[in-house]
C-alpha cells in the first residue's frame, strides 16, 4: 500500500476524478517523508519508540514471570465449572491477558495453547473453539488499559490525558466481553455441554496465595495510569515491579538467564511495531501531500449524501479493510486518518469518531478473507480457516453494534457530567440490547426460538442502540415478552 500510494504521490496528475492532484517530483516526494512530522519520523514513530515499546517491554517482563498461566489458572478456577466452562475460561483468560498484549494473534497463541484443547474435550466442534478463542483475543486489543498500545496514540492525537481514553473505552469493551460469555452459554444450552469437573480445577485461593503476588505490578500500573502518572514512568515503575514482585516466593525468581531473555523479547516485538509505524508514517505523509484525506472523506460523504447513519456504514467497511492484516498500532493510525474525518463533519465527538473506526480495524483481525487471529486459531485445531473466521464474526456480532451504541448514546463512553442513575440507565439498557442480539444470532434459549422471536429480539437490539426513552421501553418489552415466553415453556414442559 505503501508503494501504491508513493506511485499515486507521483502519477497523480494521470487520474480522473475526485483523487487526481498535480502530482509531484520524487525530490519533493522524499522530502515530505524524511523532513516533516507528516512522513516516516512523525508522531507515530515516536510513540512507538516511547510509550509503546515501554509497555511491549513491560509485557515481556511480565510474560517470564509466568503471568498468562496465572490469568489461566484463575479463569479456570473461577469459570472452568460453569456451563460450557473452558470457552469461557478462554473468555475470561484472553480478556486479562489482552488488557497488556499488544496483538490479537499473540493472545491467541498464549492461551489459547492452553484453551483449545480444554473445549475440543468437552465437545465444541474445531472451528467453533477456535472462533471463541479468535474473537475473545482480538477483544482483548480494546479492553483498557492498554488497548494493543493504542491507547497512548488516541490520547496523543487528540491532545487529551490518557485517563479520558480507558475511561471512555471501558464500557464497550465490557459489552463485547458480556455479548461473548451470554453467546457461550446460549451455545452450550443448546449443544448441552457442561463444565469441568470440580476436581480438574485449580483453587482460587492457592492460585492467590502461591502467585498472586505476580499481579502487583498489573495493579500497580493501572493505579499509576489511572492516577495521572506519566505513561513511561509508569511502565518503567511496572517494570521494576515485576522483577521485584517475582522474588516474593523463590519458585517465581526471575532468573538472570530469563531477565535477558525478557530485554530480547521485548526489543525483538518493538522492532515489527516500529517497522509497521514507519511504514504508516509513509502513507500518512502521502494522503496529506495529495490531500487523499479530504478527497476520501468527501467521497464518504457524497456517497452517504450526509445521512449519519449511511456515513457511519460506509466509514465501518473503509475501517473494516484498511485495517485488515494490520499490527494493532498501525490499524488504528490508518483508519483514523483516513476513515475518521468523515464522521467528525458530521458531528460526531472526535473521541468517538476515533474509537469507533478502531473497533472495525480491530475486528477485522476476525472478519474474512484475511482474518489473521481466526487463522492463528485455526492452526492450534486444525480447523478451516474461513469457517473459523466466519463464526468468530457471528459470536463477535455485538461488537460490529457496539460503536453504533456509543455514537447514538455517547453515554457509554462515560463523559464528564454524568448522573449516576443515567450511567445504570444506560449500562442496564446496553445489557439488555447485548442479550436481545445474542438471543436473535443464536436462536436458543430454554429451546429453540421461532422465526418471528429472532426477528423480534433483533428489532429490540436495534432499538435499544438509541438512548431515548420511548426506543428503550419498546426494546426492553419485546426483549420481556420473549423472555416470559421461554420461561412458560420451561414450567410447562416441567409440569407435562
Amino acid at each position: 500500500m505503501a508503494i501504491f500510494l508513493i506511485a499515486y504521490g507521483f502519477f497523480g496528475a494521470y487520474i480522473t476524478g475526485p483523487l487526481k492532484h498535480a502530482g509531484f517530483s520524487w525530490k519533493r516526494i522524499i522530502q515530505h517523508l524524511t523532513l516533516t512530522t507528516e512522513g516516516v519520523y512523525g508522531q507515530i514513530l515516536g510513540v512507538s519508540s516511547t510509550f509503546i515499546y515501554m509497555f511491549i517491554l513491560f509485557g515481556a517482563f511480565l510474560a517470564v514471570t509466568g503471568m498468562s498461566a496465572v490469568f489461566n489458572d484463575i479463569s479456570m478456577a473461577l469459570a472452568g465449572g460453569a456451563r460450557g466452562g473452558p470457552a469461557k475460561v478462554s473468555v475470561l483468560a484472553s480478556g486479562l491477558m489482552g488488557g497488556i498484549s499488544g496483538s490479537a494473534s499473540a493472545n491467541v497463541v498464549t492461551t489459547g495453547a492452553f484453551t483449545i484443547p480444554l473445549m475440543r474435550k468437552l465437545g465444541y466442534k474445531d472451528y467453533f473453539a477456535s472462533s471463541v478463542e479468535a474473537a475473545a483475543s482480538t477483544g482483548g486489543q480494546i479492553m483498557p488499559p492498554v488497548m494493543g498500545s493504542a491507547a497512548f496514540i488516541i490520547a496523543d492525537s487528540l491532545g487529551i490525558k490518557f485517563f479520558e481514553v480507558i475511561k471512555a473505552a471501558l464500557l464497550p469493551a465490557i459489552l463485547y466481553y458480556v455479548s461473548l460469555w451470554i453467546m457461550i452459554d446460549l451455545r452450550a444450552r443448546k449443544e448441552k455441554i457442561s463444565g469441568l469437573p470440580k476436581e480438574a480445577l485449580p483453587k482460587l485461593k492457592e492460585v492467590i496465595v502461591s502467585r498472586g503476588h505476580l499481579l502487583i505490578p498489573l495493579f500497580g500500573i493501572i493505579f499509576m495510569l489511572v492516577s495521572g502518572y506519566n505513561a513511561m514512568r509508569a511502565a518503567v515503575i511496572g517494570i521494576v515491579l515485576s522483577v521485584v514482585c517475582s522474588f516474593f516466593r523463590k519458585d517465581t525468581w526471575i532468573k538472570p538467564l530469563a531477565l535477558l531473555k525478557a530485554m530480547e523479547s521485548g526489543a525483538l516485538s518493538a522492532l515489527s511495531v516500529a517497522a509497521a509505524c514507519a511504514v504508516i508514517g509513509i502513507l500518512i505523509g502521502m494522503v496529506s501531500l495529495t490531500g487523499a484525506i479530504l478527497a476520501m472523506g468527501a467521497a464518504i460523504l457524497k456517497l452517504s449524501g450526509g445521512m449519519l447513519a449511511l456515513t457511519l456504514i460506509l466509514t465501518m467497511m473503509t475501517a473494516t479493510i484498511l485495517g485488515m492484516g494490520l499490527p494493532t498500532t498501525a490499524c488504528y493510525v490508518l483508519t483514523s486518518t483516513i476513515a475518521a474525518p468523515a464522521i467528525v463533519q458530521l458531528g460526531v465527538p472526535p473521541l468517538a469518531a476515533h474509537l469507533f473506526v478502531f473497533y472495525y480495524g480491530i475486528l477485522s483481525a476476525i472478519t474474512p478473507p484475511v482474518a489473521t487471529a481466526a487463522y492463528t486459531a485455526a492452526g492450534l485445531s486444525g480447523a478451516n480457516p474461513n469457517r473459523t473466521g466466519f463464526s468468530a464474526v457471528r459470536l463477535a456480532a455485538t461488537g460490529f453494534i457496539i460503536p453504533f451504541m456509543f455514537v447514538y448514546s455517547p453515554e457509554l463512553l462515560l463523559p464528564a457530567g454524568l448522573s449516576v442513575l443515567l450511567i445504570i440507565r444506560v449500562i442496564c439498557t446496553s445489557l439488555i440490547g447485548v442479550f436481545a442480539l445474542s438471543l436473535a444470532i443464536e436462536g436458543y434459549y430454554e429451546r429453540h426460538l421461532n422465526l418471528f422471536e429472532r426477528v423480534a429480539c433483533a428489532a429490540a437490539a436495534i432499538l435499544l442502540i438509541d438512548s431515548g426513552i420511548v426506543t428503550d421501553c419498546i426494546g426492553i418489552g419485546i426483549v420481556a415478552v420473549v423472555w416470559a415466553g421461554q420461561r412458560f415453556y420451561t414450567k410447562k414442559m416441567a409440569a407435562a
